[in-house]
């Protein structure tokens, strides 16, 4: 199980070898126990507290944790002592972020997910015959923005970086604009917005794809990749650029858990909150997203490699064949 902690206040320490979480609701002291066999993860937002001997257990026991921003934003993480990592694997992945196998990998994980783009605007047109030539038309320009990207050639990711960045951005504008047309008028939205975000949609949105982040991260690492050794995000992000390379197709998992709440109308006034220049989610609203996003990666089940795994599973999986695709060990 994962440990979210996000209720301001809340202090995880240790009581007979045990995570004890200690927080305040509605004026009355909690306490809840977990035992570190049965915790893979603990995220904690800001406003929470950890003690030293609860980041040690965690470590005993390979859990990882990670700090978020109010946001969802990842800001920092203790990881386990045993991450797998070789020094072969980050070696080919250096190098290979400066020829065509960076170029072949890039242009994998982006057609992927405007595959994916397409796939679920193929299912929600399933759903809205009245709408359904309009959405057709958006689902045809992406997949000529896709085909477009798989004919581009180059040396290295140099060569094709402003011409590939140009199509996922058109690509991107074209699948947020139908997005929002499906939604209800209240809580439609003119793109992408970020920190911070200037509706509702895009607060939602940012936060799950924060909780992404870490995940992908984790699952990188795990498989011996290192996460700051992009293809295409290098070093102008000065950040985890691998990060923002490998989750490209797996961004879907966030778009399609905040849409389901949008359109099921599950969201409310009540989970978003006023900000400076912006809006935020509170603690209702992360509750409500992280319940469906957890649900969604790590207990339902999807096909993969003629098996049922999770989501988590087979995001683990890709990353593992990749670092070994790279060292040439299939």
């Amino acid at each position: 199980m994962q440990l979210i902690i996000n209720t301001y206040g809340t202090y995880v320490h240790v009581k007979d070898e045990l995570f004890e979480v200690s927080l305040t609701k509605d004026g009355e002291k909690q306490k809840h126990h977990f035992a570190s066999q049965k915790v893979t993860s603990i995220l904690m937002s800001k406003g929470s507290a950890i003690s030293t001997d609860a980041v040690i257990l965690a470590m005993k026991n390979n859990i990882d944790i990670i700090i978020f921003e109010y946001d969802g934003v990842p800001v920092g993480r203790f990881w386990h002592s045993k991450p797998g990592s070789t020094s072969k694997i980050r070696k080919q992945q250096l190098e290979a972020s400066l020829n065509e196998v960076g170029v072949f990998w890039i242009k994998s994980w982006l057609t992927k997910k405007l595959d994916n783009q397409v796939e679920l605007l193929k299912r929600l047109k399933n759903h809205r015959p009245a709408t359904a030539d309009k959405i057709q038309e958006k689902i045809d320009s992406i997949s000529s923005l896709k085909q477009k990207m798989n004919e581009l050639k180059g040396s290295n990711i140099d060569t094709i970086d402003d011409t590939l960045r140009g199509l996922e951005g058109t690509a991107g504008r074209i699948y947020f604009q139908t997005l929002s047309s499906l939604l209800n008028e209240r809580y439609q939205f003119s793109g992408r917005s970020f920190r911070p975000a200037q509706d509702a949609f895009n607060a939602f949105l940012n936060y799950a794809y924060g909780v992404l982040y870490s995940r992908v991260e984790k699952v990188l690492v795990i498989a011996g990749l290192d996460p700051y050794v992009g293809f295409m995000h290098r070093d102008d992000y000065n950040m985890k650029s691998m990060v923002f390379d490998f989750i490209e197709p797996y961004r879907i998992y966030a778009d399609e858990v905040v849409f389901k709440l949008f359109s099921a109308k599950k969201v409310n006034d009540s989970h978003t909150d006023d900000i400076t220049n912006g809006i935020s989610l509170n603690a209702d609203g992360k509750n409500l997203l992280m319940q469906s996003l957890m649900q969604f990666l790590d207990e339902e089940k999807i096909k993969y490699n003629g098996r049922n795994q999770t989501r988590m599973n087979a995001m683990q999986m890709d990353a593992h064949q990749f670092a070994n695709k790279l060292i040439n060990k299939l």
